[in-house]
């Protein structure tokens, strides 16, 4: 899925589109990701934004300090010089998120829509059939069993997409079709082969299974986990889900009202992914 050489488009005058691959793929997402962690590192002075995707990546730039040319040609400069290869080592957090599964709100959500489209099956239990689950419980304790690859920001601010880094772990499901035209702010939803938590309330189309009731988007900046950063995630990160009760919902929830909470980040990680993908040959499919 990684093309024999880069593809560049441009994005109007001043960003351009760098495309590796196609697919959504670990060792295709974590070339990016190198790709990106180098170009950042050659200090080029007219660009002002990397955008990192699953397996593309944007570049928005100044063209009055440099043209679209001379800027394409240093990146596939850099990419030559570190390779194709998905290898080495990126800082790497690792949050952990407490989700409610087949909580209220994305219930009420679910069931709002089958008033329009009644034959549309509801998800936790889609999703369990189309991946072989026995129930819900299993989809929880399967979703939850395995650290997520923060892949790409975007669409929305603060939104996510996530990898699951055990290969047992993967689930697979539909988006809907038509989407949905709001979603529970904190929603976890599957789509293709990703994972996703919305930010806030809007329109989606991705299967709902759940709900964090920790914030990953905070304009105000009120909680620790904001100080340097609107946006909880950062590209190369790892999520890992937490199962709570009802209870245990609302009560970080009057943490999060009265500016108390406290993300649990392990800020001081590394990912190596020679290691990961040596550890991933010897994984099979569900257990």
């Amino acid at each position: 899925m990684l093309h024999d050489e880069l593809r560049f488009y441009p994005g109007g005058d001043r960003a351009i589109e760098v495309e590796l691959g196609d697919g959504m793929d670990f060792t295709l997402n974590f070339t990016v990701h190198r790709l990106v962690a180098a170009v950042r590192e050659a200090r080029i002075a007219a660009i002002e934004d990397l955008i990192p995707e699953l397996a593309s990546f944007q570049v928005n730039y100044d063209p009055d300090r440099i043209s679209y040319e001379d800027l394409t040609a240093e990146i596939a400069r850099i990419y030559a010089r570190i390779g194709a290869g998905a290898s080495g080592s990126l800082p790497s957090r690792l949050i952990t998120m407490p989700v409610w599964y087949s909580d209220d709100q994305t219930t009420a959500c679910i069931e709002d829509y089958r008033k329009t489209y009644p034959d549309k099956r509801t998800d936790p239990d889609l999703v369990c059939e189309m991946n072989g689950l026995a129930d819900r419980a299993a989809l929880a304790r399967l979703h939850s069993g395995t650290e997520y690859w923060v892949a790409a920001l975007g669409f929305w601010p603060g939104l996510c997409s996530l990898l699951p880094l055990r290969p047992g772990a993967r689930i697979f499901a539909p988006k809907y079709n038509p989407p949905r035209t709001w979603t529970p702010k904190g929603a976890i939803g599957i789509g293709g082969a990703l994972t996703c938590i919305y930010p806030d309330r809007t329109p989606g189309g991705y299967q709902l299974i759940g709900r964090s009731p920790a914030p990953i988007y905070d304009g105000a900046q009120r909680l620790p986990a904001f100080r340097d950063s609107l946006a909880l995630f950062r590209a190369g990160d790892r999520v890992r889900f937490r199962p709570v009760t009802q209870e245990e919902c609302a009560q970080i929830e009057a943490e999060v009202a009265a500016g108390r909470y406290e993300h649990d980040i392990v800020e001081y990680q590394v990912f190596s992914v020679d290691r990961y993908l040596d550890w991933a040959k010897g994984q099979g499919g569900r257990e």
